[in-house]
């Protein structure tokens, strides 16, 4: 089969994308590939960074193994879940395997054993988990402050002040929230945040109290263009920096002159920051300003996030109160520069592309740090356990579990 194939492309405009068709070869790439069928389409068309999509192989199975270590840690007494749990939950946590296959993968994290007084198999985490799980609550709980800041932030961007709680549930790891941030965080600081009865029936609306300003915020994206300026190599017109954003690609991934053309285009577009109130939009220019700040609130969400990553679905419940009125899945793969959206894990995730280099964040931070060795007991698997001690300890938990299936095998065979 030829590896030149028919693309059909498209070219950002200020205003969105104008068609182009022609016959190129696949490394060729022109912001952005759109599809006027379907959004799969256009999603399925888009450049893979190799970086990211290596990252979200190994995250795709962390995201199992923290459901898994939730169950376990759901039970404070008796840290532990048995076996036949799991095993119903299978297909719901896309355990494809089964249960038990599953937490042989990581013997570092999951220590299957056997309960006489229950007579059925457990699990348990091992020391080296449990070890960062509290590393990662010791983290969460000495950047309270910082947390409380991050969701005045995010009420900031909102017209009204105030978002639903269900939304900020859907996100509530990836701000770097406790457990129980309900109560630590937004009862604890009645004087910021208030809970409010919302017109749906049980759904309640996260608010700014009055008295709150957020005037003195800066976003991310002015911070680096601030930097940027006050470097002596800088080569970019002081003017034109005040309305761009850090675009970068991967190798591969080859720019046409009309694409760079129009990113430059789009740089010195002026717009509304994310803490600004936007006016009016029906005008042509009104148009271009709200797209420009579509990307600068979504910009800022990620930067607000401790890992600068979030699934496209969870962020998709602030659009409406954010006053993003465009296909926010849509508005990553139109800026590959700014964003990178993977589909790894039957999940669309957004990474913030200059927050990464090689695989890891450029800036951690403690809760990141924990999340981190979790992740790298994930990709260690089980190399690192000595061969013997493996097959006995997988021996051993077979004979367990094989009893459990079968406790009368002893009383059937004949004396």
């Amino acid at each position: 089969m030829s590896n030149r194939v028919c693309m059909k492309k498209w070219l950002l405009t200020p205003m969105g994308v104008k068609f182009v068709s022609r016959l190129e070869h696949s490394t060729h790439f022109s912001m952005c590939v759109r599809s006027k069928t379907t959004s799969a389409q256009y999603v399925a068309s888009r450049f893979r960074d190799p970086t990211f999509e290596k990252h979200m192989d190994n995250y795709k199975n962390l995201v199992k193994v923290i459901y898994v270590q939730d169950l376990i840690l759901a039970n404070p007494k008796n840290p532990s879940v048995s076996i036949d749990f799991l095993s119903k939950l299978s297909q719901k946590l896309h355990l494809n395997r089964g249960a038990i296959a599953f937490l042989r993968k990581f013997p570092h994290i999951f220590h299957i054993y056997y309960d006489h007084s229950k007579l059925k198999p457990f699990c348990r985490l091992t020391d080296a988990a449990l070890g960062i799980t509290r590393l990662e609550a010791e983290a969460i709980n000495s950047s309270l402050p910082v947390v409380v800041e991050r969701l005045v932030r995010i009420l900031s961007m909102s017209a009204s002040r105030m978002v639903p709680l269900r939304a900020v549930f859907k996100v509530w790891k990836e701000l770097g929230l406790p457990d129980d941030f309900e109560d630590s965080v937004i009862y604890a600081n009645s004087g910021v945040f208030q809970l409010s009865d919302a017109h749906e029936q049980n759904t309640h609306l996260l608010k700014l109290v009055g008295g709150v300003s957020s005037n003195g915020f800066r976003a991310a994206v002015e911070d680096w263009r601030v930097v940027e300026c006050c470097k002596e190599d800088c080569s970019v017109d002081r003017m034109e920096m005040q309305f761009s954003f850090r675009h970068g690609y991967p190798p591969g991934m080859r720019l046409s002159k009309n694409f760079k053309a129009k990113v430059k285009e789009w740089q010195k577009l002026p717009y509304v920051g994310p803490y600004e109130v936007l006016g009016e939009k029906k005008s042509k220019a009104g148009m271009m300003a709200m797209e420009k700040r579509a990307v600068s609130i979504v910009h800022e969400f990620l930067s607000l996030t401790v890992e600068k990553m979030v699934e496209v679905e969870k962020i998709s419940q602030f659009r409406k109160w954010f006053g993003i009125d465009l296909n926010i899945r849509d508005l990553f793969l139109d800026h590959p520069g700014i964003f990178y959206l993977s589909t790894k894990g039957k999940r669309h995730t957004v990474f913030l592309r200059e927050a990464y280099e090689r695989g890891r964040l450029v800036e951690p931070n403690p809760v990141y740090d924990a999340r981190r060795r979790l992740l790298d007991l994930v990709v260690l698997g089980r190399r690192g356990l000595p061969a013997v001690n493996s097959k006995l300890q997988d021996s051993s938990s077979c004979n367990e579990v094989r009893r459990e299936e079968n406790p009368k095998r002893h009383d059937l065979s004949p004396s």
